[in-house]
């Protein structure tokens, strides 16, 4: 595809004036572990029964880890790591990401040292690999698939987060179940999960994960629960046989700590980044309102989204694409098909891979979504602009919501600044959010 900057679409978008927008802060609850108190408290978390006996000297034990961008997750897996070695037990850990990283081994392994997980930072092996072994069929009538170096271990142990999935509602939705399922199932187990549409994967989810638990040396799970600021504020251990009946009650915790853009509209939803390491999706559409399926709702009510750059911890993988209406040659140039691919015929949703409009500049990608929508007030309109949909608690908003934030309309949204115009330098957004 040529971008030309200066053709006929740079002259149509010339004109169309950005409206000036000022800084605004987003408070959410704040309940935190800090970084430094995590290990502490996965220690003591494991150090209780019936944890702490089910490690024994000698064993041999998987420990999962995802694509996801966790926050603190290199922390966290080298903390399960040190326990397990404290207990007289080898650690090694184990790429738990479905068909991620190109569905390959090497770009599992790739996704993982992007997130800070090596060989060497864990102190243990990292054996990655997409072979699986069969365990059988579910409830629902799917093979069910597990990671053979896991399912060869004398333990596994799931390590992951739990929070609302982008893409359906379900009581199990992104958490342990999904991880035994998917994650551990590599590309087999994940297209297994998927592949009988995005309307039956909350069934699927758990039939094959009660398969698992029931078939592979699973011995615990221990999720971590993000606040609004992407902080993690929970993290707590659950007995294989407990993972059916807690994973939905810390499900609806996890739903009570989403941040949100408290004013709810918007014409206009400017998102400077986005990749793998912020949502599987990109961008979370429980944030940002644009989801690919049918199947959940939710998140701000908007008419035009652009995205501006891909994430290098990405590695190319623009999976979330689709959900923008515009996108900047830099965020098109920056896609690797063989990387993104592999999800959508994996999960048999194409809408993600989809590519949108794509204009040649950060300046353009906002006109095109402000001349293009309708029915608004083209003289106010009301723009928001966020950093990617994991960081919210600080945005940008136009001038015409200025005065009702300064009037308190939304408790919780503070003004920051006063209205500025955006500075763009070459087309490129310079003006920062903080």
């Amino acid at each position: 595809m040529r971008i030309v900057q200066g053709g006929t679409v740079s002259k149509l978008l010339a004109d169309v004036k950005i409206p000036r927008m000022f800084r605004a802060e987003q408070r959410f609850p704040r309940e935190s572990i800090t970084p430094s108190d995590i290990p502490a408290k996965i220690h003591a978390e494991l150090s209780r029964e019936p944890f702490n006996g089910k490690i024994m000297p000698g064993m041999n034990i998987a420990i999962t880890a995802g694509s996801r961008g966790v926050a603190n997750v290199a922390i966290i897996t080298r903390a399960i790591c040190d326990f397990v070695r404290s207990r007289g037990a080898i650690p090694f850990v184990v790429p738990a990401m479905g068909s991620h990283g190109g569905a390959t081994a090497e770009g599992q392994l790739e996704v993982l040292a992007g997130y800070g997980i090596t060989s060497e930072s864990m102190g243990c092996e990292i054996r990655s690999s997409m072979e699986v072994v069969h365990l059988g069929i579910s409830d629902t009538g799917q093979n069910v698939y597990i990671d053979r170096n896991a399912y060869e271990s004398d333990g596994i142990i799931v390590s992951c987060r739990l929070k609302p999935h982008n893409a359906f509602r379900g009581k199990y939705e992104s958490g342990p179940c999904k991880m035994l399922a998917v994650g551990l199932g590599k590309q087999k187990g994940a297209e297994q999960v998927h592949g009988a549409g995005m309307g039956h994967i909350a069934e699927n989810i758990p039939s094959i994960a009660k398969v698992i638990i029931d078939k592979a040396p699973v011995l615990f799970a221990l999720p971590c629960i993000e606040n609004a600021y992407d902080e993690t504020c929970r993290i707590e251990a659950i007995d294989a046989q407990d993972i059916m009946t807690r994973e939905p009650e810390l499900l609806r915790f996890a739903f009570s700590q989403m941040p949100e853009i408290i004013a709810g509209e918007c014409d206009v939803l400017i998102v400077d980044e986005t990749g793998k390491n912020y949502s599987g999706t990109g961008v979370d559409p429980n944030i940002t309102g644009t989801f690919s399926t049918q199947y959940a709702s939710g998140g701000v009510k908007v008419q035009r989204t652009c995205f501006l750059r891909l994430s290098e911890s990405s590695h190319g993988n623009a999976l979330g694409v689709g959900l923008a209406d515009v996108i900047t040659r830099r965020f098109y140039e920056a896609i690797d098909p063989e990387k993104m691919y592999p999800n959508c015929i994996t999960s048999t949703v194409l809408a993600s891979a989809r590519i949108p409009c794509v204009v040649a500049t950060d300046k353009e990608a906002v006109q095109m979504c402000l001349r293009t929508c309708a029915g608004i007030d083209h003289e106010r309109p009301r723009v928001i602009r966020i950093p990617n949909s994991l960081h919210i608690g600080h945005i940008m908003m136009s001038e015409a919501y200025y005065d009702d934030v300064i009037a308190g309309k939304w408790p919780g949204l503070l003004a920051e600044s006063e209205p500025e115009e955006l500075v763009f330098a070459d087309g490129s957004l310079v003006t920062p959010i903080m």
